[in-house]
């Protein structure tokens, strides 16, 4: 295995299938063949889309393809929320943040576990000395709140989690595999909580198993085991659920008088990246929305034979997507959407995309490619793009409304990248 792909794997915590037919990804560009992809402002049947108000009168039509055919329906129905804070601490981090710990109930469904919530929030003061309501970072995590930070009264979570880097050696009253004191700050890395706070930006986040356990049974203990049709071909999987889970996230920062709920940028690393942008192209409440290495299925043209497919997509994870998406594993073209039309729905709010140099598996040209094919449609509403061609130089990041960059390294969050996304935020939310 290639160490961009092994280092890569670890970060996302994945549980992949045991048995996975032998799959060889193309890596040579002149092997990705010929494509042609649809064109967001020219819907089958309809005249083509000129105007602002064309493009939102149409862009539900793109919206259903893409859960008709790749995440599923997020059911319609409404849900009661009921909200517990576990605890607030004034003074966390040094006295950098208020901290705080919220259970989210689904009250109608008493027997889901609730989606606990992280949430730091800068202690900035205006000139009346109030705590500065703060713009937000929301985002979900790979392996429990109690990763990001070292903080020890943060409770290691008891759900299940993947065994990543030694951090998973006993099993939960379910029997299922938990995390130890071992995983305690595993990822504050990718998570630089301290230089958030600095900027003046509430950071809010919870684990993606809290929504639904990244397994293929993981939905039977999920929110898709109450929502949703599982006998029907358009239902939604696992990447839909946890998008749905962000939109109730951000329900809850709505009853807190603490943070910007007009400020709120949802972003996700791999397959949250996937997660972030269905959200987003969802839920209009997200301010702006950035994917870090969010590849097949999230940010990378799916009709690009390069690194991932669908069809190996659809074969490793099965329960990320619809089952209709796996129609296409065989013939992509026949898709009536490709990536670039879910960046487009995120109009015209701030959009980011960013790659690494050493992800071929996530295409960064793809995805490069993907953001550049959105342009069209930020254009009726006169926000810049990218502004160049061609994907540029590593480290070099371009853009607008829709900024992009490819950095050094391999699958993963870095410094660099959130350096980047901290002046996004500056120049395109805060």
């Amino acid at each position: 295995m290639n160490r961009f792909l092994r280092i890569g794997l670890f970060l996302a915590c994945p549980l992949l299938a045991s048995a996975q037919p032998a799959f060889v990804p193309n890596y040579e560009e002149g092997n990705v063949g010929t494509y042609t992809l649809p064109d967001p402002l020219q819907p089958p049947k309809t005249g083509r889309i000129t105007t602002t108000k064309q493009w939102e009168a149409k862009r539900g039509y793109w919206l259903d393809k893409f859960a008709q055919h790749v995440y599923g329906q997020t059911p319609t129905q409404a849900v009661r929320l009921r909200y517990e804070t576990r605890k607030i601490t004034r003074n966390a981090l040094g006295g950098k943040a208020i901290r705080k710990q919220v259970a989210i109930y689904i009250a109608d469904y008493p027997q889901l576990p609730p989606i606990e919530v992280l949430l730091y929030i800068p202690t900035k003061t205006n000139s009346s000395g109030a705590i500065k309501r703060a713009p937000v970072f929301l985002g979900l995590n790979f392996c429990g709140n109690h990763c990001i930070s070292a903080e020890t009264d943060i409770p290691i979570s008891d759900r299940w989690v993947a065994n990543a880097g030694g951090g998973v050696t006993e099993r939960n009253s379910k029997g299922e595999p938990r995390a130890t004191p071992k995983s305690r700050g595993m990822q504050t890395r990718h998570w630089p909580i301290d230089t958030i706070l600095a900027r003046g930006y509430a950071l809010a986040t919870a684990y993606y198993g809290d929504i639904e356990p990244d397994h293929i049974n993981g939905w039977r203990t999920g929110i898709r085991s109450v929502l949703g049709d599982t006998a029907k071909a358009d239902n939604w999987g696992a990447v839909g659920a946890w998008a749905w889970g962000m939109s109730r996230m951000l329900d809850y920062l709505e009853t807190d008088s603490l943070v910007d709920t007009k400020r709120v940028i949802a972003i996700g690393h791999s397959r949250i990246g996937k997660a972030a942008l269905w959200a987003s192209a969802q839920d209009l409440r997200f301010a702006a929305t950035i994917a870090n290495e969010a590849g097949e299925g999230g940010a990378s043209l799916a009709r690009r034979t390069y690194g991932e497919t669908v069809g190996r997509i659809n074969t490793a994870f099965p329960h990320w997507f619809a089952p209709n998406y796996k129609n296409y594993n065989d013939d992509v073209h026949a898709l009536p959407v490709d990536q670039h039309i879910l960046m487009s729905l995120l109009a015209p709010r701030p959009l980011y995309v960013a790659s690494a140099e050493e992800d071929r598996w996530s295409d960064p040209r793809g995805e490069f490619l993907s953001a550049k094919a959105a342009e069209p449609v930020y254009a009726l509403y006169n926000k810049q793009g990218l502004g160049a061609s061609s994907l540029p130089s590593v480290n070099t990041p371009i853009g607008s409304t829709i900024s992009y960059h490819v950095r050094t390294g391999v699958h993963d969050v870095t410094d660099f990248d959130w350096w980047q996304y901290l002046k996004f935020a500056d120049d395109m939310v805060k």
